[in-house]
């Protein structure tokens, strides 16, 4: 059994549970790391599994120029540097079917009131095209001057669309602070009763990227997400520099953005640098392939492990960069690195809450 990094450094970061974040002016040094989530209940009776963690873990998706997802690759077609030194790939692994824990991040703040209604289509949209019920569970945080977690981890697609629909827009925006805290959630995750400890963490962002309130920073709230391994699929809501433009489908009209807000390009930041996507809908209908696809990319991924050469074990962001040589077709969405930490014991706790 092996699980992916990000399950793993999510325990370590569990352990220095009190720490708190720097200040703000502080905010080019990386934050400490995330604790876990106030009220969280751990069943010390349930059965534990402890695995000794020495490798980095890359978890990947591949397409070819069509945006087709390529899933019958080999460990020989990868090449991976780290910090431009070349590593040897000593786990090589086709991830199709892991069970997904998602955070669904929706702005209720007044800068997207006249979009909530878009926001509110979008983000049920998403659960009903991505999640499977019998195997994945997500939960719903809303922010506007503070983030407020209004549904905890459910399967249940009712009872998070019910949740959904009710919440109302107003206050400020507080978007670093609800994405370093939602992020913190899905490090503590319920993991699967049964096979092995892993799940999918994503973290999907409705909002037009705005911040007014947030104590924390846009850094903050990128490096917990990739310390916690978190990937973040965003969807703006602004609808600022939009044109109309045709599709080549007939049957499909679409709206493109012409130029990226501010808000976008923190959106857009927030995504690239934790291998996700960012979308920039009009409609509700823009982007309903685009959750099939996320879908799809979410169950056709690969993980690639390698132990680095360097062996520098200093808490410092190293750069990773995986490439398929000799094919210049084909596009790899990863992380865009990782944070080096001692080789932990890392110990498997089944929470109270159900995992399936």
């Amino acid at each position: 059994m092996r699980p992916a990094l990000g399950i793993l450094l999510g325990v370590l970061l569990l352990a220095s549970a009190g720490a708190a974040f720097p200040p703000q002016q502080q905010a080019q040094q990386p934050p400490p790391p995330p604790t876990a989530p106030p009220g969280t209940v751990q069943n010390p009776q349930a059965p534990l599994t402890v695995v000794r963690v020495s490798e980095v873990d890359m978890i990947l998706a591949v397409v070819n120029r069509g945006q087709k997802f390529i899933t019958d690759l080999e460990k020989s077609d990868f090449r991976v540097f780290e910090d431009n030194q070349q590593q040897e790939v000593r786990f090589f692994a086709r991830q199709t079917d892991l069970p997904l824990r998602v955070a669904l991040l929706l702005d209720t703040s007044n800068s997207i009131r006249s979009r909530l209604q878009f926001e509110q289509d979008a983000a049920i949209d998403f659960l009903y095209n991505v999640l499977r019920p019998e195997r994945d569970q997500a939960f719903l945080m809303i922010f506007d001057s503070e983030p407020e977690v209004v549904q905890g981890y459910t399967n249940d697609l009712e009872v998070l669309k019910n949740s959904i629909a009710a919440q109302r827009a107003g206050g400020g925006t507080a978007l670093y602070d609800a994405m370093v805290r939602a992020s913190q959630m899905l490090v503590n995750a319920p993991l699967p009763k049964s096979g092995p400890a892993e799940v999918r963490r994503v973290l999907v962002v409705i909002s037009d990227g705005e911040d007014n309130l947030s104590s924390l920073t846009r850094a903050d709230a990128i490096d917990t997400a990739q310390r916690s391994g978190v990937v973040i699929y965003s969807i703006s809501t602004s609808i600022q520099w939009i044109v109309p433009e045709e599709s080549t489908d007939p049957n499909k009209r679409f709206n493109r953005k012409f130029a990226k807000t501010d808000g976008d390009k923190v959106l857009d930041a927030f995504s690239t640098e934790t291998g996700g996507r960012a979308f920039f809908p009009y409609r509700v209908d823009d982007v309903a392939q685009d959750f099939l696809d996320i879908s799809t990319e979410l169950r056709s991924q690969y993980l690639l492990g390698y132990a680095p050469a360097n062996g520098a074990l200093d808490g410092k962001f190293h750069k990773v960069k995986i490439e398929i040589p000799g094919n210049k077709d084909l596009e790899v969405r990863t992380r865009k690195g990782y944070y080096a930490v001692p080789p932990v014991v890392v110990t498997r706790t089944m929470g109270g809450n159900p995992g399936q």
